[in-house]
């Protein structure tokens, strides 16, 4: 499969085949909307449908970092209210109390490193995304844009997730440079890409419009929680949870996204990984960045404490949703197994021995020797992906299972040591003998409902994860007759496409790995339960202009318009919001009730300022942007409890009387108290919100419930 190989690297290659492109899309399925309303669908609030659309990779301050609160009484933890940076996005007062730090990792893997440094100037802001737009490129021009008329028709036809006025940015922002280099666009407080002050620095200026593609850090689960650098210590010392947050350059140039127990090259520097510092930077919504996320801040209800649910990636996040915890190696049918994990010579990593295989799937992010922190071995997977490819070609690494319940294990001490230290120690909740999948992998099931495993074909993915048998939130709904369904953008033409050959033409362009039901033997094998619940987002637009959606939908944007750095742009993510959110109020019957949850699956790697509370070993990570628009959230109101995306699954459980989907999943968890002089940090963690108190119902159906 052609998909999600580098933190689902969307179009790292061009987008360049638009050969037969009218007859493919003629012959894409036509929406159908039939979504039986259910006798013993009774909410215990008047919000009787919620919609949650989740885009990609934005931290909190990436994103509002010079947000103010439309109503003087309301409060907002950001850059700007923490003096670290001004209205105007220079440095404030308090600009040092985000200063990053070098470290000295050589022997065995320590998330929060004792040997640091300070920077004198941050490692150099790098380019990323494409020089010239993906559809310009596609159409043979090189140009930072290409707005025709007739490429407009284009980019509609490619992508219908985007209001009319908003399909022009498929055509706009190419960097015009190189990848990987020095940022020529980067200028921050008189300073450029290569001498910028340590610190988070503004993405845009005169140079560096809004309407631009820019870098991806790093974001996979053994970095971050060395970015996020926690201490048991510091927190005794603090009063929170001591996670310090000044390690996130330097993880970017130590090892990035890992290479998959390939050496570290011989001529290494702080450009190699192609990151550099690009995790310092933030938009200002003040100047007119990201407008429209803005406008629903300013009209409805923004939380400033929700967080990603797994110190990780795409995958990682999905599947919590989904689960309220993670998913591990098994053999299809419940039983723990070991995964693949075999030798990978580094300095020729596709070259194995006669009958031998290269991957090796288990993570270990202790340094090779002779490095500072390259892991021996992390990555999405080397090589093709095809289960057909051979030595010198052969396919290796892909290390992202954990065994996270043995301390023996690389990396997995001194995160238990951190866990067990804090005051009211934390439980990893990792089961003996479970290899957890931590980072991306494809999920077991294709569309079809077929095995995508043990699927042989030339054209598959090796780094699949085997179905699993684990309870989702799928089943918690149906035990109790609540519909729902899971809108993937581009999923028609992905059941047509099921290996995605045509991604890099973007006809293709559904996300696999974010659609947790595919991991799910319970929903895929079930002919009637995909064709239920697995949808196009055309199914979602029909539904909602006839009024008639589930109780519960889950909306993911194909990866053209998601949000995701180098990828998409954050502008285009907007429209697709934009789109959902207009189409909801002009149906006033479904915006009386109705709920949009609208989020991001993690914060990619961005720096974020806010406090990150530990429930176990797969997280909480940085806070992420939640915008709730209702009826029953206007006023521009800022709500500080602490919420994941296990949160969600709180809400439903409250608003339809569902219990917790196990005994062990995350939505077991209070809700959290707090001191009156800090609302941020649960007094009684590990504990999550049911995101309840984001609303304000009136009296009478608070009561309820």
């Amino acid at each position: 499969m052609r998909t999600q190989t580098s933190s689902h690297t969307k179009f790292k290659q061009r987008l360049c085949s638009f050969v037969a492109l009218s007859a493919v899309l003629a012959n894409a399925m036509a929406p159908s909307v039939a979504f039986a309303e259910s006798a013993k669908e009774t909410a215990r609030t008047p919000i009787k449908h919620v919609i949650y659309i989740i885009g990609e990779n934005r931290s909190f301050d990436h994103v509002f970092a010079t947000y103010q609160p439309v109503n003087a009484k309301e409060k907002v933890l950001n850059l700007l209210s923490e003096g670290i940076v001004q209205g105007n996005g220079l440095p404030g007062p308090n600009y040092s109390k985000a200063a990053q730090a070098q470290a000295s990792v050589t022997t065995t893997y320590q998330s929060a490193p004792g040997q640091k440094s300070l920077y004198s100037v941050l490692p150099p802001a790098l380019t990323g995304g494409p020089s010239s737009p993906y559809i310009c490129q596609g159409v043979g021009d090189t140009g930072e844009s290409c707005v025709t008329a007739a490429n407009i028709a284009l980019a509609q036809t490619l992508e219908t997730g985007l209001p009319n006025d908003y399909a022009q940015y498929l055509l706009t922002g190419g960097t015009g440079q190189a990848s990987h280099v020095p940022d020529a666009r980067v200028s921050y407080a008189g300073q450029d890409a290569s001498h910028l002050p340590n610190g988070p620095y503004q993405l845009t200026n005169a140079n560096y419009p809004y309407d631009s593609y820019a870098a991806s850090p790093v974001h996979r689960l053994f970095q971050m929680w060395q970015q996020l650098d926690c201490s048991a210590d510091a927190a005794q010392k603090n009063h929170d949870f001591g996670c310090r947050m000044d390690l996130f350059p330097w993880v970017e140039v130590t090892v990035g996204a890992g290479k998959n127990g390939a050496a570290r090259p011989a001529n290494y520097s702080d450009t190699t990984t192609g990151e550099g510092s690009t995790s310092m930077g933030f938009y200002n919504v003040q100047k007119g960045d990201a407008p429209y996320l803005k406008q629903l801040a300013d009209q409805y209800t923004l939380s400033d404490n929700y967080h990603q649910a797994g110190t990780g990636g795409t995958g990682l996040n999905h599947i919590l949703l989904g689960y309220a915890d993670a998913l591990w190696f098994s053999d299809g049918a419940g039983k723990p197994l070991v995964p693949p994990s075999n030798t990978v010579n580094p300095a020729a990593p596709g070259t194995t021995a006669s009958g031998a295989s290269a991957l090796s799937e288990i993570e270990n992010p202790n340094p090779q020797p002779g490095t500072n922190n390259w892991y021996v071995q992390d990555g999405y997977g080397g090589g093709s992906g095809s289960p057909t490819a051979v030595s010198p070609n052969a396919n290796y690494g892909g290390g992202s299972y954990v065994a996270c319940a043995d301390a023996s294990q690389p990396g997995v001490a001194p995160v238990l040591d951190y866990l067990k230290g804090l005051r009211r120690p934390v439980s990893s909740r990792c089961e003996p003998g479970h290899y957890y999948l931590v980072n991306n992998y494809n999920p077991g099931y294709f569309g079809d409902g077929s095995n995508a495993y043990t699927d042989t074909n030339s054209n598959n993915y090796v780094y699949t994860i085997p179905p699993t048998t684990v309870r989702s939130i799928g089943d918690a709904l149906n035990d109790h007759n609540i519909t729902w369904a899971y809108f993937g953008d581009h999923y028609d033409r992905y059941l047509e496409d099921k290996y995605q050959l045509n991604w890099n033409s973007g006809l293709d362009q559904y996300c696999n790995i974010c659609n947790w039901a595919q991991y799910s033997s319970r929903i895929m094998t079930d002919p009637n339960q995909r064709a239920a619940h697995l949808k196009d987002t055309s199914d979602l637009y029909a539904g909602i202009a006839a009024g008639n959606l589930p109780a519960v939908s889950y909306v993911k944007p194909s990866g053209l318009v998601d949000g995701h750095p180098a990828s998409s742009k954050l502008n285009l993510y907007e429209g697709f919001v934009k789109k959902v959110v207009d189409a909801v109020k002009a149906n006033p019957a479904l915006w009386d009730n109705t709920a949009i949850f609208v989020t991001v699956d993690e914060g990619g790697g961005y720096w974020d300022s806010g406090y990150v509370q530990p429930l176990d070993f797969f997280g909480d990570g940085t806070r992420i942007p939640m915008i709730v628009v209702s009826k029953y959230t206007t006023g521009g109101h800022i709500n500080h409890t602490y919420n994941d995306h296990v949160s969600f699954d709180k809400f439903i459980e409250a608003n339809w009387g569902l219990p917790p989907i196990t005994e062990r999943s995350r939505d077991n968890l209070p809700n959290p108290k707090v001191e009156e002089n800090n609302p941020y940090i649960p007094t009684n963690s590990p504990a999550l919100g049911d995101m309840m108190d984001m609303f304000h119902f009136p009296k009478s159906d608070a009561d309820k419930g």
